[in-house]
C-alpha cells in the first residue's frame, strides 16, 4: 500500500484491515489528514500506531492528544511500555495523565479531561470574558460552558458562553451564573454518568470528588464512546458469548474461539437435558408418535417468547426505564403478554393441524385431541417462556451479575426444557384413554 489515501478513503477501508495493514495505511496519509484521522480512533487503535513508530516519532502524535485520551492510550499498551510512553509527554500532561490512571477505567474520573474553563466568582463579566480567551489557548476540552469555583477548587456554579456575551461587562460573574449545578462524583460509573447526560441533554457534566472539588468534565463525545462500548458489551452476552475486547476482525481466531467455546459448551450441556426430558416421556412417544411431530414447534415457541421478554428487559434496565424494585410491575406486564402471545400462537397451531388434516388426513382419527393438546402446550410454555425470560434478569441482577448475562441462547435452553415437561403433561391430560 504505497499510493496516499485521502481521510475518506482511510475510514472506507479501515474496519476490514489488518492491524500491521492499519498502520501501513495510516503510514501513507498526508500528516494533515493523518491528524484528523488519528483524533477519530479508538485509544487501542492509536496506540497501535503509537507503538510502530520511533520514539522521536511518536511524541507528535501523543502530543495531539487532551489528557484524559493520552490515559486512555498508556492503559491500552502493554505494562512495559507504559513508562516510555509516559515519558514523552510533557510534565504537565504527565502528570494530569497519572492522576487519570489512578482511577478505575470504567469510573467518571477516568473517564473525566482535567482541562476545563474555570472562573472565579468575584470576577466582573468582562473580565471573566478576557480570562476565557487566555484559558482557550491552553487546549481545553471544551468552551460551552464555564465553571466558577471558589479558591479551595470547591464546584459553586456554573455559566454558558452565550450567557457572558449578552450580559453586561460590569456584572458581577456571581450574580450571572447558575448555582444549581448537575455534577458527578468522580468514582461514579460511567454508564451512571452516561444515562445522566442523557437525561439532563447536557454537552458537559462536572466531576466533583467528595469534598465538592472539581477534578475534571465529562464531555458528550466521552459519553459516546461509553455507549458503543456498552452497547457491544450487552449484544455479545445476548448472542451467548464473552465480550470481545478488541474488533471483529482484529481478535485472533484462538481468541474469538475462546470468547465463545464457554458459553457454547455450557448451553450445549444444559440441551443435554432436553434429551434426558424426551427420555422420561419414551413411553407416551412411542404410543403416540404424532407427538413427536409438535416437539420442535413448542420448544422452539417458548425460546422465542422468553428471549424477546428477556431482551426488552435487559434494555430497559440498561436505559434505566426499570429497576430490580420494578419486577412486580413487570410480571403483571409480562403474564397478560406471555397469555396473549399464547393464545394467538395456539390458535395458529390449531388452525394449521385442522386444516392439514381435512387436506391430507395426516393426524388419524384422534386428530382433535392432538389440536387442543397442542394449542392448550402453547398458550402454557408461551406464558411460562415469557415469565422466566422477564424474570431472569431480575435474578441475575440481585446475585450481582450484569443482566445482559441472561443470554437469548440460555433463556432458550432453560425453556425447552420446561416446556416439554408441559407438552407431554398437557398430552397426558387430554389424550389419555384416546392415544395414550
Amino acid at each position: 500500500m504505497t499510493e496516499t489515501l485521502t481521510l475518506d478513503e482511510a475510514r472506507q477501508i479501515w474496519p476490514i484491515l489488518s492491524v500491521s495493514e492499519r498502520i501501513e495505511a495510516f503510514q501513507s496519509m498526508e500528516r494533515s489528514a493523518a491528524d484528523a484521522f488519528f483524533r477519530e480512533l479508538s485509544a487501542d487503535e492509536r496506540g497501535a500506531i503509537v507503538l510502530a513508530q520511533t520514539t522521536v516519532e511518536r511524541l507528535p502524535w501523543l502530543r495531539l492528544l487532551q489528557p484524559d485520551d493520552a490515559a486512555d492510550v498508556v492503559q491500552s499498551v502493554p505494562a512495559r511500555e507504559r513508562e516510555s510512553v509516559l515519558g514523552l509527554l510533557d510534565e504537565q500532561t504527565r502528570h494530569e495523565v497519572i492522576a487519570l490512571l489512578a482511577y478505575a477505567e470504567d469510573e467518571a474520573g477516568g473517564l473525566m479531561n482535567p482541562r476545563f474553563a474555570r472562573l472565579r466568582p468575584d470576577m466582573t463579566v468582562g473580565e471573566s470574558l478576557r480570562y476565557l480567551e487566555r484559558q482557550a489557548q491552553e487546549k481545553l476540552e471544551t468552551i460551552y460552558y464555564a465553571y466558577v469555583l471558589d479558591h479551595e477548587q470547591r464546584l459553586l456554579g456554573v455559566v454558558s458562553f452565550r450567557e457572558l456575551f449578552v450580559a453586561a461587562r460590569e456584572k458581577a460573574l456571581k450574580d450571572v451564573m447558575h448555582t444549581e449545578v448537575v455534577s458527578v462524583a468522580d468514582t461514579m460509573d460511567q454508564e451512571a454518568v452516561a444515562r445522566v447526560m442523557a437525561q439532563r441533554d447536557l454537552n458537559a457534566l462536572p466531576v466533583v470528588d467528595d469534598q465538592g472539588r472539581m477534578k475534571g468534565i465529562v464531555t458528550v463525545d466521552d459519553i459516546v464512546d461509553v455507549f458503543q462500548q456498552a452497547a457491544t458489551e450487552d449484544i455479545h452476552k445476548l448472542g451467548g458469548m464473552a465480550a470481545l475486547d478488541t474488533g471483529y476482525l482484529q481478535t485472533g481466531l484462538l481468541a474469538m474461539i475462546k470468547k465463545r467455546a464457554g458459553w457454547l459448551s455450557a448451553l450445549f450441556l444444559g440441551e443435554m437435558l432436553t434429551a434426558t426430558a424426551m427420555g422420561r416421556y419414551e413411553d407416551e412417544i412411542a404410543k403416540a408418535v404424532v407427538l413427536a411431530l409438535f416437539v420442535p414447534l413448542i420448544i422452539s415457541s417458548g425460546g422465542n417468547s422468553g428471549s424477546q421478554a428477556t431482551t426488552l428487559v435487559i434494555r430497559a434496565m440498561a436505559l434505566g426505564e426499570v429497576t430490580v424494585q420494578d419486577w412486580w410491575r413487570i410480571i403483571h406486564r409480562e403474564a397478560v403478554a406471555g397469555l396473549s402471545l399464547g393464545l394467538i400462537l395456539g390458535s395458529i397451531g390449531l388452525v394449521r393441524i385442522l386444516t392439514w388434516q381435512a387436506m391430507f388426513h395426516t393426524y388419524g382419527e384422534h386428530y382433535k385431541q392432538v389440536a387442543a393438546t397442542v394449542a392448550l402446550s402453547l398458550v402454557g410454555v408461551v406464558t411460562w417462556g415469557t415469565l422466566a425470560g422477564s424474570m431472569l434478569p431480575f435474578v441475575i441482577r440481585r446475585l450481582g451479575f450484569d443482566p445482559a448475562s441472561a443470554s437469548a441462547p440460555f433463556v432458550a435452553t432453560l425453556v425447552d426444557v420446561s416446556g416439554l415437561v408441559i407438552y407431554f403433561n398437557v398430552a397426558q391430560l387430554i389424550l389419555q384413554g384416546s392415544l395414550l
